[in-house]
């Protein structure tokens, strides 16, 4: 079975499988269609998406011989969710959130430099603008103390901020099998056929682009180009996924600074409305502080907006550790089935308690992953036997027509 053939049936499995071998996923048949014409055509969205993810924008903009991309075969088929989804990843394309163009490439770095010197440029003022201004009396030691320790926060988030973006976020080794050496009658997936995903009938989880068998809560970011371990989301201002070796840095940096923005922003104000030299009427302090306090105002400013992102986040961030659970997991919700019970409701199977999730988090830097399977049922896996079985029973079936297998399959346009 080749991929053109997997995607007119609509088996996602064998097409991750084939696409997991090598196999040409842009090939034009006599039609001028390709795999993802086929799928379109037959409004098999999950083939269509498996084909995208692992695809190009050239695939997107393929012809057939009638002049047709595969979305407007969808439109004109009235696969509605089909062309949505197919005109959503062309967009996407076009708007250069691709990995291979320059959008792509910068998302891919370069904003943490810019996170850190922001950083450092509000540090400076805070210590200028508030701690050593000449306007204001001399800090108090016990006051001065407090008001030390928002640099000192901020500094040693800035640290861990730097670790974040440097670590490795948990990257899957890439599988470097040499396949056009194998022999004809080694047997496919020699060395992952014994893998209990696979035999599970869990084809989600192969990577075609690494080549790998990726543990459950893995996922390729589309960006890095790589599977990565309890993958968490990839963050743009940090350069790096977040992942299961760098969640304890991540999260830590943001509990750092979301502390430092408290402390800063309080003795700003206190600072601010304690000037000996400030007039009593409310219309003259404000003109008071307007000239003389105007960069601690500035900076006040940009604290409290972005106190209530970073606060938000860190939020989120710890409620998701406090379940064991990723924010990948929590958007993918309905389509992950291990993150389902027996009646379809949610069900997180690595939840050990809210304790023990935070302890492990925090004095190991990572959550132990249990071994729990997809549930074949929802999932609508297959084994490798059978489908190397109906792999068979299909290629017998179809040697036995007398037809050639693509006059089957003409499009009616």
């Amino acid at each position: 079975m080749d991929n053109t053939r997997a995607a007119y049936k609509g088996f996602a499995d064998c097409i991750r499988l084939l696409l997991f071998l090598d196999a040409h996923r842009g090939r034009q048949d006599k039609e001028g269609c390709t795999p993802l014409h086929w799928a379109a055509i037959r409004s098999n969205l999950e083939a269509c998406t498996v084909l995208v993810q692992a695809g190009k924008k050239e695939d997107l903009m393929v012809t057939d011989n009638g002049g047709l991309t595969p979305e407007q075969l969808a439109s004109d088929k009235n696969h509605r969710e089909v062309a949505i989804f197919l005109g959503n990843a062309r967009r996407l394309y076009e708007k250069g959130c691709g990995r291979n163009n320059s959008f792509g490439q910068l998302s891919k770095l370069r904003l943490a430099p810019i996170l850190w010197c922001s950083s450092l440029l509000l540090m400076v003022t805070y210590i200028q603008s508030v701690l050593m201004a000449p306007y204001l009396p001399r800090l108090t030691a016990g006051f001065g103390l407090l008001a030390w320790s928002g640099v000192f926060l901020a500094s040693a988030g800035l640290v861990l901020f730097y670790r974040c973006s440097r670590k490795d976020p948990g990257y899957i080794r890439m599988n470097v099998h040499d396949l056009q050496n194998m022999k004809d009658d080694e047997p496919l997936l020699k060395i992952e056929r014994n893998n209990p995903a696979l035999l599970a009938g869990n084809w989600s989880q192969l990577c075609v682009t690494c080549k790998i068998v990726r543990p459950l809560r893995a996922k390729h970011c589309s960006i890095c180009n790589r599977c990565v371990e309890q993958f968490d989301h990839h963050c743009p201002w940090v350069s790096n996924c977040i992942g299961k070796k760098n969640k304890w840095e991540f999260f830590l940096f943001l509990v750092l600074e979301v502390s430092a923005m408290l402390v800063t922003g309080g003795v700003t104000i206190t600072r601010i409305l304690t000037d000996p030299m400030a007039p009593s009427s409310f219309l003259q302090w404000m003109n008071h502080a307007g000239i003389h306090h105007i960069s601690a105002i500035s900076f006040l400013i940009m604290d409290f907006l972005l106190f209530f992102g970073v606060a938000s986040l860190t939020a989120v961030q710890a409620s998701q550790i406090s379940q064991n659970i990723t924010t990948n997991e929590m958007a993918n919700v309905m389509r992950y089935s291990y993150l389902r019970g027996a009646g379809g409701l949610f069900k997180n199977p690595y939840d050990h308690g809210c304790r023990k999730n935070c302890t492990d988090f925090l004095f190991k830097g990572y959550n132990e992953d249990v071994e729990v399977c997809e549930d074949i049922e929802h999932s609508k896996g297959i084994g490798v036997a059978q489908m190397l079985r109906n792999l068979k029973l299909q290629n017998d079936d179809s040697q036995s027509r007398k037809q050639k297998w693509p006059s089957c399959f003409k499009c009616q346009f």
